[in-house]
């Protein structure tokens, strides 16, 4: 049936109303996605190494933006004093991050307050975007010990460099805690190659090569330990880092050897990236 022309009208009327309702609605809603501020993953979690090692309050670059609307976001959940919210990743700020972990039931590593991708983006609702996301991967199994899939990538890369295997004597995710290790071990992104048969040449071009993909690694001797000859990698910025070796990843930013004694930093000089900074080379 045909309808008149005056019905007609007001049919498409409301048609059209409707319709642009629906898409004015959805336009306001990514515009107002648009406009909400950007926070760096890759510079807050880099912040959230160095800054509690530092011996003053200097910001790390390109982290302070990103650091305000952390703090500022666990300012208004009553987790952060106002006179903290200064875009440094201190003590106080993972304290606080890692509490508000905590009350999002999360336990363990995803509680190690480094600011993981999951907990980021909760935070973040409604207030910031999460832009450069950092993950370090399911676990897996490679060489008999469990590491994540971003470690395996990374050591997957510096193998190519170096053209040559590498072997592990330890991985990740310790579950008994060896005392050697100082809980360096009982997170993700740590792993201790063996040096069996190098020369101390190939021992510094292997760590050379593992600081060029993303790790803060160093050659271990038993004069520095209870240990035999190895080479300790830590990598630089997994969210899943013991807190251990979130100390070792500060304190090689700040030229430091990784041990508990903070002497000076004795591997080969290479630019420090992580390996999300190596990959955009």
């Amino acid at each position: 049936m045909k309808l008149p022309s005056c019905a007609a009208a007001l049919t498409a009327g409301v048609l059209f109303t409707s319709l642009t309702g629906v898409s004015g609605a959805s336009v306001a809603q990514a515009a107002d996605a648009e406009g909400l501020p950007s926070l760096n993953m890759e510079a807050t979690v880099k912040a959230a190494q160095i800054d509690p090692r530092r011996p003053d309050s200097t910001l790390t670059p390109g982290a302070r933006a990103g650091v305000l609307l952390v703090e500022q976001a666990l300012r208004d959940r009553s987790l952060l004093d106002a006179k903290w919210v200064d875009g440094y990743f201190g003590t106080t700020t993972v304290a606080a991050y890692a509490n508000y972990q905590k009350s999002l039931g999360l336990t363990g590593l995803d509680a190690n307050g480094l600011p993981g991708k999951t907990s980021l983006t909760k935070l973040g609702a409604g207030r910031f975007k999460v832009t450069a996301p950092i993950d370090p991967g399911a676990r897996v199994s490679t060489g008999g010990f469990v590491i994540n899939t971003r470690t395996r990538s990374m050591l997957a890369e510096a193998k190519r460099l170096l053209g040559r295997d590498l072997k592990l004597d330890q991985g990740s995710y310790n579950p008994g805690g060896d005392p050697t290790s100082a809980g360096t071990h009982d997170g993700g992104g740590v792993v201790d190659i063996s040096v069996e048969g190098m020369s101390s040449a190939t021992r510094t071009s292997v760590v050379r090569a593992l600081r060029r993909v993303g790790f803060a690694a160093w050659v271990r001797s038993p004069q520095q330990g209870d240990w035999p000859w190895h080479i300790h990698a830590t990598a630089i910025s997994d969210t899943s880092l013991s807190g251990q070796a979130q100390h070792q990843v500060g304190d090689y930013y700040l030229g430091l050897n990784g041990l508990a004694g903070r002497g000076p930093d004795d591997g080969p000089k290479v630019t420090i990236r992580t390996w999300e900074e190596y990959q955009r080379r």
